[in-house]
Order: C-alpha cells, then sequence, then structure tokens
C-alpha cells in the first residue's frame, strides 16, 4: 500500500461516495465533504476525518470551489457531529459493497499476483474502516437543556401582528411578503415548502377540511396541513395571485428590477430569508430579525398553548418524532415549570424560625 498510489479525480470520489438517491442533509453534508477532500488534496481513499472535524469546528470560511465565493463554514459540534455520522455510515455501506471490492481490484497495479491483489484491496479495506470508525475524530457535544430567549424566537400573538402589518399591502411587493409570512406562521410550513409550492397546493380538502399541499416534505414526505381558524392567511395569498396575476405555477415569485413586474420563476429559500431580513420587530425592547424558522416555531409553540395535541403538531410540522416536536415548541415559561405542591413540610414552618439559634 505504501508503494503504490491510486490516483482518482473529483468525478471519481463523487460516482463512488454520492449514494444514488440521497436525501437533501446527506446530499448536502457528502457535497461539502468532497469539496474539502478535493481542496485538500485527499481522495476517498484517503479521509481524515479527525482534520475534517476540526476543518468544520474552527474553520470560518470555505472557497466554494464552483464560484470561488466565501462561504460561512464553522459548524456547531452538534452539526459537526451529524456530517461526520452521515460519512461514516456512506463508507460503512461502501465497505460492505461487493462493487467496491471489484473497482479496487481493477485499479490494483497490474504487475500484483492474484494473492497480491487480494491482500491489496483487503489492506484498502482495512485502512478504510479504520480510518472511519466511530472512535475516530470524536466530538464533544454539550447537551443543552434550556435555550435562552435570545436564541430562537417564538413570537407571541401581538408580535405576529406587527411583523404581518411591517411590508403593508398598498404595493405588490409589500402583499406578496405579507401573504408569504402569514402563510408560514399560520401553517408552520418551512421555507423550502414555501417557495415549493404551486397555485393548486393552496387549497385541498382534506377530510374535508381546506388544506395546504406540501407536495414534497423534508425526507420527500408529502402531507397536508389544514388551515381551521386560520384560514384567513388564504385570503392573503388569494389577493396576491390576483393582483400579480398569477392563474398556474409557483405561487410566490420574484420582481424584476423597479419591482413592478413579477417574474415567471419562483423564489429561493435564500431570497426568503433576505425579504424577512428587511421587517425587524420590536421584541422585549431590541429591534430583532424574524427568521423563516422562528415563524414555524411560533406555529407550533402558540398551537401548543392554545390546546392542540402534541401528535396533531407533529403531523402538521411533518416531523418523525415527537422529540423533535418539543424542541420547536421550546421549554415551557417558568410559570408553567412550577411543581405544584406534591409534598408538605413534616413541621410547622414558624418552627423552624430561630429553631437553630437556640
Amino acid at each position: 500500500m505504501n508503494e503504490y498510489h491510486i490516483v482518482t479525480t473529483w468525478q471519481d470520489d463523487h460516482n463512488m461516495i454520492m449514494p444514488r438517491h440521497p436525501d437533501k442533509d446527506t446530499k448536502s453534508r457528502i457535497s461539502y465533504f468532497l469539496d474539502w477532500m478535493a481542496f485538500t488534496g485527499r481522495n476517498w481513499l484517503t479521509p481524515d476525518l479527525a482534520v475534517y472535524r476540526d476543518f468544520l469546528l474552527n474553520e470560518r470560511v470555505r472557497i466554494d470551489l464552483l464560484t470561488g465565493s466565501e462561504i460561512e463554514a464553522r459548524l456547531s459540534p452538534s452539526t459537526v457531529q451529524a456530517h461526520l455520522a452521515t460519512i461514516r455510515g456512506r463508507y460503512q455501506e461502501l465497505l460492505r459493497d461487493n462493487y467496491v471490492r471489484q473497482k479496487l481490484y481493477n485499479v490494483a497495479p497490474p504487475q500484483l499476483g492474484i494473492g497480491d491483489k487480494k491482500a491489496f484491496v483487503d489492506e484498502i479495506l482495512v485502512r478504510l474502516q479504520n480510518a472511519t470508525h466511530p472512535s475516530t475524530a470524536t466530538v464533544e457535544v454539550v447537551t443543552v437543556q434550556d435555550v435562552a430567549d435570545s436564541e430562537y424566537l417564538r413570537l407571541k400573538p401581538d408580535e405576529v401582528r406587527a411583523l404581518l402589518r411591517a411590508p403593508g399591502i398598498n404595493t405588490l411587493h409589500g402583499l406578496r411578503d405579507t401573504a408569504m409570512m402569514a402563510l408560514m406562521v399560520c401553517t408552520g410550513i418551512r421555507e423550502a415548502e414555501l417557495v415549493a409550492l404551486d397555485v393548486p397546493d393552496i387549497k385541498q380538502k382534506l377530510n374535508g377540511e381546506v388544506s395546504i399541499h406540501i407536495r414534497e416534505g423534508k425526507g420527500n414526505k408529502a402531507r397536508l396541513v389544514p388551515y381551521g381558524a386560520l384560514d384567513w392567511c388564504v385570503l392573503y395569498v388569494e389577493e396576491w395571485l390576483s393582483s400579480a396575476k398569477i392563474y398556474r405555477g409557483s405561487v410566490f415569485r420574484g420582481f424584476y428590477k423597479g419591482n413592478k413586474h413579477v417574474r415567471p420563476t419562483r423564489i429561493s429559500t435564500r431570497a426568503v430569508n433576505n425579504i424577512m431580513n428587511r421587517y425587524p420587530i420590536m421584541i422585549d425592547g431590541d429591534l430583532r430579525d424574524v427568521k423563516p424558522h422562528d415563524l414555524r416555531r411560533t406555529y407550533a409553540r402558540n398551537a401548543y398553548e392554545n390546546g392542540m395535541d402534541l401528535e396533531r403538531i407533529r403531523q402538521n410540522l411533518g416531523h418523525s418524532s415527537l422529540q423533535t416536536t418539543q424542541t420547536y415548541i421550546g421549554e415551557l415559561d417558568v410559570q408553567q415549570r412550577r411543581p405544584p405542591r406534591m409534598f408538605n413540610p413534616p413541621h410547622k414552618l414558624t418552627q423552624l424560625r430561630g429553631a437553630s439559634e437556640s
């Protein structure tokens, strides 16, 4: 193994490591890893997860190899742990794949005999097994029970009202932004689900209830979310569609220069974030930007506080587990966490006063 070096291209590495039909998170994490390997001169046969871990934890920016632009790269320990778990999982699949073994036989130096080729391939696979073992490149993750209010926003009803009033509805631009934010806070949908909406998706039926249709949510899961008493948000969307003369295709679109004429193509998730950054609101005396995912948390928290069952909230949000839904609801107010009087003191409390002094 020390005498021979197998040269691969970026495309070779991509074809080998990237699964055939990856989900969104897997594709993103492995693409990130492939870019790093290409940038540092490594290939799929020489992963160094400890170095990669340190890069993810400590580097503030990376260079996008396609555009040359700088991209924020420093990640939290829990996110780094998820990245490494995805990469390890993919390597475990490769190590069990006979196609990989055969490919390694094919690229082994031709001067090796059959027995030496087998030893060559076995050595590579063992080294890959060791290099991607969970004991390598461990990440220390601090578990946080209570998250400060400043970390995530969950808007109160009056704050929701302030946010939705900020764009105004007297311009086409403002009407679109109001409709967009109203729909997110009234249904809890993700920004990626928002931009993927087509006109027929806005009004579908679920057991007779008017609902929004998410054709492809996270994990390729489709779902319907009933509006219930929040169906007023549909009026804003319909007014936007009518004013913008949109009768088919994508619901939310950008504007040509001048903000008067609507483009035929749908907006991006980045555009959704940029739009919302234009409408900061006062929260506890501070001017705060509200992010799209804050509206998803706002939906979950307010639905729960108004008596909606946790399982129903989970279904509407499209979560796989109740535990995830609980993180969106967040920690309850301190008053709600006060324990009841489960025990009584064994003495009269007046007897305690001064007892230690006597």
